[in-house]
């Protein structure tokens, strides 16, 4: 992982410089998506106050067996808010670009992390042919939360562009909400996560908040697999487990241990393994 600010921004730069950037326009606006590697298509969705970077240590193992594509969001990163800001129109203009890139009706592998988790299954819901869909640390489940401690504002800081103060609330809500040990919290973690907040313009809390997840769920008939941190703040990991995997046959369900929410990136090594295995290995076919 990079330890300097500069580090970070070289990982970034190389990890962009082995895909392909692609900025679709539709009727519904422009969302920017970058593509990685060769073979099936698995889609990566991610989460609030996020970008197409929440993926930084899962896209290059992941490339190596798929055609990875990678929206930032509508209302998030480089891609256009959403002609109403309802999850509903997020979803609308996020498949009206895929359409754009991977023909409708092509079966794809889906994977949302937290906000990107409801956006997932709402895409599954309303586009249909997703073979396999993986939720990580998803949001939407309307069950219990167990925060760690308040998050600070960092706006103030921001506009006074005090990088060090700015600095601090992140490495603070970092270790408050996305990440469970101090060590996790690096440079890279840091220029992902300020770099987001910055670019963020569509509010995902009411709606990661509100429930609603397990019915989406009901539209997808393929395997489902459910991944959650261990310390996970965003839930009751076994609570959210249990209620979303009842009745369902082809549900895969676990935690990881020593994780916080960003799962895929505090236990990146743990998150890549139980992916490529339950997609099928070398291609998911």
């Amino acid at each position: 992982m990079a330890d300097t600010d500069a580090a970070a921004a070289a990982f970034i730069a190389a990890l962009e410089g082995t895909g392909q950037r692609h900025a679709v326009d539709t009727v519904r606006g422009r969302v920017v998506w970058r593509r990685f590697g060769d073979g099936p298509p698995l889609v990566l969705l991610h989460g609030g106050h996020g970008s197409w970077l929440h993926w930084a240590r899962n896209i290059g193992p992941l490339a190596r067996h798929f055609t990875v594509w990678v929206p930032d969001l509508p209302g998030y990163g480089e891609s256009d808010l959403p002609p109403e800001l309802t999850l509903e129109s997020l979803v609308d203009s996020t498949r009206a670009a895929l359409d754009t890139l991977v023909a409708p009706g092509t079966a794809i592998h889906l994977v949302g992390f937290s906000f990107g988790g409801i956006v997932a299954a709402s895409l599954t819901a309303r586009r249909g042919a997703v073979r396999q869909l993986a939720l990580l640390g998803t949001a939407g489940h309307g069950g219990p939360r167990r925060p760690r401690g308040v998050l600070r504002l960092w706006r103030d800081a921001a506009e006074r562009r005090d990088d060090a103060a700015l600095a601090e609330v992140m490495r603070h809500n970092l270790l408050q909400h996305m990440l469970h040990e101090a060590a996790a919290v690096d440079a890279l973690a840091l220029r992902i996560q300020t770099l987001a907040c910055l670019r963020t313009r569509f509010r995902s809390k009411p709606i990661s908040r509100s429930g609603g997840l397990g019915a989406l769920l009901d539209a997808h008939r393929g395997p489902l697999l459910l991944r959650w941190g261990e310390h996970d703040v965003t839930s009751v990991p076994e609570h959210a487990a249990m209620t979303l995997s009842a009745g369902r046959a082809h549900c895969n369900s676990g935690l990881v241990a020593g994780a916080g929410h960003w799962v895929q990136y505090e236990s990146a090594e743990c998150i890549n393994a139980n992916l490529l295995e339950w997609l099928g290995g070398s291609g998911g076919r």
